[in-house]
């Protein structure tokens, strides 16, 4: 009974201190306010501002102004009536900047295109008269840089790099040419033509031509002449650098090339015949282009017209898309062979093999370069 008591006892002191620690903490945590000192005015406290509500974003107006427009379809070369366009409010900011703005300007002119129902009139496609409603210029003037003109060489699968240039590339030309040497005052191959003569009492006689120069040896004087027809000397350099290619092959006949589609080929359906029951003939496969233009300066337009004169064999040099740089080459001759590539001349042996070697394996191209057609071999 003692010990329940105790207990009781104990229990109530719990709860009195809960409630002292509910009840009067929290007045003893709250600081008075700050007492102003005298003659200082008390500065009531603010609440928070709110924050302000974001604007509403103002709408811009859109700005019209008055073009000419198609109100029927107008085909190319039609003279066009004044019951065919009419003024319409066209957005400011998708007007074309050359659009007619007055009916007077396009009424009893010619479409140069085909305009259609309520497409904007632009001043270049109306003209005065049939003859400026032609294409004016071709494409290939048009892609043309400033300050270079237009020359067509020939081409076959060993000088165009086995047809691999295409319209937008750059090329550089190589050049061979085969040196004789010449008489100065003929102008012909040398050696010369001597003719030999004696005076007799009926006058002059002359001998057979032998050719030849005049030598003198221990045997006298004598006539040396060749055994062989003179053997040209070959050199190879490279001569215009980083020509454009304008177009390969032949133009269309209306001069346009730029993104115009290529003629799709037909392709035969599989068990179609012919009239007499025959299978069709097999689609025929399309040339290979024989001739290239290139854009060039003008002077380097004189020089390749000079190599077609001349006949001199051009080969092209396929270019790097990124690379427009400029270098110099040096002259290819058998002496450059030789030396650079350490090549050095056979010594003379008293033995050989059988047969002999009096030829080797050569690179022909579509023409052979012959300076003397009676020659054989």
């Amino acid at each position: 009974m003692g010990r329940l008591r105790v207990f009781l006892i104990i229990a109530i002191l719990i709860v009195l201190a809960a409630v002292v620690v509910v009840l009067v903490l929290p007045s003893l945590n709250q600081q008075p306010a700050p007492t102003p000192a005298p003659g200082v005015a008390e500065v009531p406290t603010q609440a928070p501002a709110e924050p302000e509500a974001t604007p509403l974003p103002t709408a811009t107006p859109i700005i019209f102004v008055d073009l000419v427009i198609a109100v029927q379809e107008l085909p190319r070369g039609i003279i066009i009536p004044p019951n065919a366009v009419a003024v319409r409010p066209w957005p400011q900011d998708a007007a074309p900047f050359n659009a007619v703005t007055n009916v007077e300007d396009v009424i009893g002119k010619r479409a140069r295109t085909d305009i259609f129902r309520e497409q904007p009139i632009l001043s270049n496609m109306v003209v005065e008269d049939l003859t400026s409603a032609a294409r004016v210029g071709s494409d290939a003037a048009a892609v043309l840089p400033t300050g270079l003109v237009a020359v067509s060489l020939p081409i076959d699968r060993l000088t165009s790099i086995a047809y691999a240039p295409q319209d937008g590339d750059r090329v550089d030309l190589i050049i061979s040419l085969l040196y004789v040497d010449v008489d100065e005052a003929f102008q012909s191959i040398t050696p010369n033509s001597i003719t030999l003569f004696r005076i007799t009492d009926e006058g002059i006689e002359l001998l057979q031509g032998i050719q030849g120069r005049v030598d003198s040896t221990q045997l006298g004087p004598v006539i040396v002449g060749p055994s062989e027809r003179q053997r040209p000397r070959l050199v190879t350099q490279r001569t215009i650098q980083d020509a454009l290619v304008v177009h390969v092959g032949n133009f269309p006949p209306d001069g346009r090339f730029i993104g115009v589609p290529p003629t799709p080929t037909p392709v035969p359906q599989e068990g179609e015949e012919g009239d007499n029951g025959t299978p069709p003939p097999p689609t025929p496969t399309p040339p290979r282009p024989d001739i290239i233009t290139l854009g060039v300066t003008p002077q380097e337009a004189v020089l390749i017209t000079w190599l077609i004169e001349a006949r001199v064999p051009v080969t092209l040099a396929l270019r790097s898309a990124q690379d427009t740089s400029r270098t110099s080459t040096t002259e290819v001759t058998l002496d450059y062979v030789m030396a650079q590539y350490g090549i050095t001349l056979p010594g003379k042996r008293p033995y050989a093999i059988e047969p002999a070697i009096r030829s080797i394996r050569q690179i022909l191209a579509s023409q052979v370069i012959d300076l003397d057609p009676n020659a054989g071999g």
